[in-house]
């Protein structure tokens, strides 16, 4: 049941007017010449007020004209299917519609993602890259003018908790640093930093890095205070920090693999990084290795 449109402001207090004045013994009839409305919407705004159990204090507020159906709405049994998939499964919309054509069911991706927001199933963004100043990129022309840096995350799946390994790589001799922590933070970041240029013995003049929240403010004021200059790599453009993704990449393949042992890390790294830094040949620095480049500047 919808009322006509109107852009009256007043209209809700009007009806509710309308309907106290039938409530208090005047016929509607008599409601409509009072109120200068038609009597027939009279008759809806009481019937509807009575099944509302709508009082003489409140409003009787204009009903949405949405629609409450659709010709070619999803049919019951789709819908059922759709969130049957998600329960059961707990896969994506594009697999759920995979599987629903594949077994001769007729619905769009759209649709299937749809379904799922209505139902809730959608998770939404819990954390939104905050805006950075822009900082353009430095020329890479010795030694510490461009270092990347980055974070492994490792999942103890028995206990749902996580463990990280901070990586860095310098951009001019490929030389390379990890460290092992339980817990990512900013202060734990700068320590990694600051401990990564005295092992590697190089002076950092920047340092770019993804949009972690283990590279904020703070972290980037505290390696301000050291003359160091951070920038972050653009928002969903991982080949902004390709080198230190690629180091991430080997430092799994040759040394940790995908599911190490927490307590394994430390000795792992001590033994795979001097191997990496001073005998590993590079393609991307002519087959040279970190060291002779360091000896090359």
């Amino acid at each position: 049941m919808t009322m006509a449109y109107t852009s009256n402001p007043n209209i809700a207090r009007v009806r509710m007017a309308a309907v106290t004045m039938v409530r208090r013994g005047a016929s509607t009839r008599e409601a409509a010449r009072h109120f200068g409305f038609n009597h027939s919407s009279v008759v809806r705004w009481v019937a509807r007020a009575n099944q509302e159990h709508i009082k003489g204090s409140s409003k009787l507020e204009t009903l949405s004209s949405r629609p409450h159906s659709h010709p070619k709405q999803l049919s019951s049994n789709t819908v059922a299917a759709i969130l049957e998939h998600r329960r059961q499964f707990g896969r994506c919309a594009q697999v759920i519609h995979a599987d629903l054509v594949e077994a001769g069911m007729v619905v769009s991706l759209s649709s299937v993602k749809r379904t799922l927001s209505r139902n809730g199933l959608i998770p939404s963004r819990k954390w939104k890259h905050p805006w950075r100043t822009h900082v353009p990129r430095p020329l890479v022309l010795a030694p510490g003018d461009l270092v990347q840096a980055d974070t492994i995350h490792f999942i103890r799946y028995h206990e749902q908790t996580r463990y990280y390994v901070y990586t860095a790589i310098d951009l001019y001799t490929r030389l390379a640093h990890a460290h092992f922590v339980e817990r990512f933070s900013q202060r734990s970041s700068l320590s990694f930093i600051l401990g990564a240029q005295n092992t590697i013995q190089l002076r950092f003049k920047a340092v770019q890095t993804d949009n972690g929240p283990e590279f904020g403010t703070w972290f980037k004021d505290m390696l301000k205070s050291k003359h160091i200059t951070l920038r972050h790599s653009r928002v969903h453009k991982p080949n902004d920090n390709a080198h230190i993704e690629r180091f991430n990449r080997t430092i799994q393949d040759e040394c940790l693999g995908r599911h190490p042992k927490p307590e394994h890390i430390p000795a792992m790294l001590n033994e795979y990084l001097p191997y990496y830094n001073t005998q590993r040949r590079h393609l991307g620095i002519n087959l040279k290795t970190p060291a002779q480049m360091v000896q090359r500047s």
